[in-house]
């Protein structure tokens, strides 16, 4: 159900954001991507380090004043920065056989890699999934970094300066493998999303800890970038080798650590293209042009992140415009979802999705942290 404007208002969304996010914290410290779906019953370290990002930033400024408060705020972040370090200290035995066999020459398993998705308790999900991905601890780091940057949490807990260096260990010998995309798809390809995740995150880590000495690696993934990850217009590509987009590229200006500025030429090419193929009637945001899931529809959480970089390069109109578009795809309690079936790439396939896996994820947290992100980038620009 879409919901008007006088019927919800924005102070009211945003209070709700901040509720939905704070009801789905488990006990440990995971948040669950989505409380309706089975599939989506599982703590992401991508979905979470954008979740913690914004319980940050809410902390340094929130417009619309939680009964959290701003400590609950942080210490929400906190237990999921703690969770994360958990997970990955208790993965370390197998990291490092990883480790040892990229050192050596030989393949990776992947039961010995970093799951995509955990229970609260640390135990990975369920086999049947494409769980090698290696933007979402990247991200953790990134994420980590900024927490620690606004609540001056120095020095850095013993545990957390392990699982930092683990983390970083892991991914310097991993980035060139193919693995599966923050969509989870394409699980044979070297995605440029993912390696601007590892970037921004191994640069975050180097902040953290000074003495990590990153910039060799860094500057070879830049290298790769430039080199293999172009399309033969000039602009960042879906993946190696293909001549398309993915707006998961935005990944590439994240801020403070990310690969590209936003007014770097390089991402304003890349945008260009985005919008020119991705961005849908009504200023939702597709994921890419072969997308099949749930029929391909526009993205909440995309046309969000659209307006996060809109703002960041100062054009506030249309970062507000995407907000508003987004804002209206509320339900009547105010949750967002993940995507909208209103315009759709490959509408034949969206009844088949549904009844698999049920309707479209809804409320997404990520997609409500998103709201949170651009409403404080809004409120700074």
């Amino acid at each position: 159900m879409v919901i008007n404007a006088d019927r919800f208002s924005r102070d009211s969304l945003h209070h709700h954001s901040l509720q939905v996010i704070l009801d789905h914290q488990q006990p440990q410290g995971g948040y669950l991507a989505c409380p309706h779906m089975p599939d989506y019953h599982f703590s992401w370290f991508r979905d979470g380090a954008f979740i913690a990002y914004a319980l940050t930033l809410e902390g340094v400024g929130s417009a619309i004043p939680h009964r959290a408060g701003i400590a609950g705020q942080w210490d929400s972040a906190l237990k999921f920065h703690q969770w994360c370090a958990n997970v990955i200290r208790a993965r370390g035995d197998a990291l490092e056989r990883t480790i040892a066999r990229v050192e050596r020459g030989e393949p990776v398993e992947v039961g010995d890699t970093l799951n995509a998705r955990y229970s609260d308790d640390g135990m990975a999900g369920p086999s049947d999934w494409p769980e090698f991905q290696l933007d979402g601890p990247a991200l953790w780091l990134w994420s980590l970094a900024k927490y620690v940057e606004v609540c001056r949490m120095l020095p850095l807990p013993v545990d957390w300066e392990a699982a930092i260096e683990l983390t970083v260990r892991y991914l310097s010998a991993v980035w060139r493998m193919p693995c599966y995309d923050c969509w989870e798809e394409r699980g044979s390809d070297v995605h440029i999303s993912t390696l601007a995740a590892i970037y921004a995150g191994l640069n975050a880590a180097e902040r953290l800890l000074p003495r990590l000495k990153l910039e060799s690696v860094r500057a070879e993934i830049r290298q790769f970038i430039f080199t293999q990850g172009l399309t033969p217009s000039g602009e960042l590509a879906k993946s190696v080798g293909k001549d398309m987009v993915d707006a998961n590229l935005l990944m590439a200006a994240l801020p403070e650590h990310g690969l590209l500025t936003p007014d770097d030429p390089l991402m304003q090419r890349t945008l260009a293209r985005i919008e020119a193929d991705l961005l849908a009637e009504g200023h939702g945001v597709h994921r890419h042009l072969d997308d099949t899931y749930y029929g391909g529809g526009a993205w909440v959480l995309l046309g969000l992140w659209l307006a996060w970089h809109k703002a960041r390069c100062g054009d506030a109109d249309r970062a507000r415009e995407l907000v508003a578009w987004a804002e209206a795809h509320a339900d009547a309690q105010g949750n967002l979802p993940e995507q909208v079936k209103d315009a759709m790439l490959a509408p034949s396939y969206y009844d088949g999705w549904v009844a698999l896996r049920g309707e479209i994820a809804q409320p997404l947290l990520w997609t409500h942290a998103k709201y949170l992100i651009v409403q404080y980038a809004l409120r700074q620009a």
